[in-house]
């Protein structure tokens, strides 16, 4: 009895010990089902921050972000969904930037080296956001001088996709050679991001899928600054332009502008580009016999100083003729001094000193080049820091899988405001500026030559999409 007595009390003592032990299981696995959830958030957020804000380097107070318009802000739950859980899969295990553009003529000013020390930055910011390996291997930038030759962008563009590896090409002024560029992209299957130049075509019958047009074009221009100086009361119009892909869509860009608001384009006439005399006296003593209330001045940079220059000293204004200049720069500006250019109305894509968040940039950009930027400048960094975003984003720096993270893209930064890509025709849309030379007497500061009178809402600033596909844009 004693023997059997032990053994039913160790059998009873095992299986109320299998039993607590089955318990124990059922009640500790749903309490760390929440750990665990709790645990991968934090890593997600981490792994995947909103790809559009500024880079830390760049970014404005807290109290600045919350004061942002709530509709204005990009959708972050979607692109921190759409970010890699870690570095992208690089094809050659390096990122290279490419920087084509004008460094030693009439557009080196305006754009030129201070350009590659943009896009250096945005590289710089880039890598202090998110980590030094954060796409899986090195970041450099490149460039060259174009020239403003056509031929010479081809040769340059095929040398930095092929020898050097160039991911991508940005800026490229001088329309003619930025068409030249994008035929090289649709070409190599590689990606092109144009700052510099203005020509329509690029997002019309030449666009391609590889080529992106990013900061500004003559139809922003035309519709902003054609639009307004013609209902102010400049009805007849002489359209002085250089005789080039830019200029010519100048023309064409500017004249329906002024037509569709009740003015006429008297007379036009074209100068040769380049010109290396300087000398436009030629054709502006002429424009007085056609008696018009404006002359819309479509040459851009050093051209520009000088068809100004000209103006004035041929006392224009003194017959009665404003002038209404198509593209006009900070450093145009500075070339002559405000007054040359005093009371002229301009659209542009941003201004260096429009508020607190392109003033922060600004001044770091100052430091690095000791010069206030353009929005050639601006847009080569905000261009360079969108194209690593969307590597990022595509886990790849393949160029299809950055077209596709780059197509339909909402963002906002220091420069662009309300940005969309669009993927029909690749313009990326983005709020414009109407603005005003200030005379000398109002400068305050050193190239603050400008105010900003009135805000262009992206949807309004570039053209309709059917419009880019009734002028022959096929993806």
């Amino acid at each position: 009895m004693t023997v059997r007595k032990s053994l039913s009390i160790l059998t009873l003592m095992a299986l109320l010990a299998i039993m607590a032990a089955c318990g124990a299981g059922q009640t500790s696995a749903p309490a760390a089902q929440p750990t665990q959830a709790a645990a991968a958030k934090p890593a997600a957020a981490t792994q995947a921050p909103a790809p559009t804000q500024a880079p830390a380097a760049t970014q404005a107070p807290a109290a600045k972000a919350t004061e942002a318009p709530k509709a204005t802000e990009a959708p972050k739950a979607t692109e921190a969904a759409k970010a890699p859980a870690g570095p992208a899969k690089l094809t050659d295990n390096k990122i290279v930037i490419a920087v084509l553009n004008d460094q030693s003529q009439i557009y080196a000013d305006l754009s030129g080296k201070n350009s590659e020390k943009a896009v250096q930055m945005a590289i710089d910011d880039f890598t202090a956001k998110y980590g030094a390996n954060a796409l899986g291997g090195p970041i450099s930038v490149i460039s060259a001088d174009h020239q403003n030759k056509p031929d010479l962008a081809n040769s340059k563009a095929q040398e930095f996709y092929d020898r050097n590896q160039a991911d991508v090409i940005l800026d490229v002024p001088t329309s003619s050679a930025a068409l030249a560029v994008a035929g090289v992209a649709k070409e190599k299957k590689k990606l092109y991001i144009n700052i510099g130049a203005a020509t329509t075509d690029l997002t019309g019958v030449q666009c391609n899928k590889y080529t992106f047009h990013y900061a500004y074009d003559t139809w922003m221009l035309a519709n902003g600054t054609g639009t307004e100086v013609t209902k102010q009361g400049g009805k007849n119009w002489y359209i002085f332009y250089p005789n080039y892909a830019f200029g010519q869509d100048m023309d064409k860009s500017f004249s329906k502008a002024i037509e569709a608001n009740g003015g006429k384009v008297l007379a036009r006439d074209a100068s040769p580009f380049p010109n290396p005399s300087g000398d436009f006296s030629s054709f502006l003593l002429k424009v007085p016999a056609a008696k018009p209330d404006i002359l819309g001045i479509m040459h851009a940079g050093g051209d520009l100083v000088n068809v100004v220059k000209q103006f004035n000293e041929f006392k224009l204004r003194d017959q009665n003729i404003k002038p209404a200049i198509g593209l006009l720069f900070d450093t145009d500006i500075a070339a002559l001094g405000p007054d040359a250019f005093a009371g002229v109305l301009y659209t542009t894509a941003w201004n260096w000193n429009m508020d607190k968040e392109a003033r922060d940039w600004s001044d770091k950009f100052q430091k690095v080049t000791n010069t206030r930027p353009t929005f050639a400048h601006a847009g080569n960094y905000s261009a360079a820091m969108q194209y690593l975003e969307a590597v990022r984003r595509a886990g790849s720096d393949d160029a299809d899988a950055v077209v596709k993270a780059l197509e339909g893209y909402k963002f906002n930064d220091f420069m662009m405001r309300n940005a969309s890509i669009r993927a029909e025709d690749h313009q990326v849309i983005h709020d414009a500026y109407l603005a005003q030379v200030r005379p000398k007497s109002e400068v305050k500061e050193d190239f603050d030559f400008s105010k900003i009178l009135s805000t262009i809402p992206a949807d309004k600033a570039f053209r309709p999409v059917s419009e880019a596909l009734a002028a022959g844009c096929k993806m």
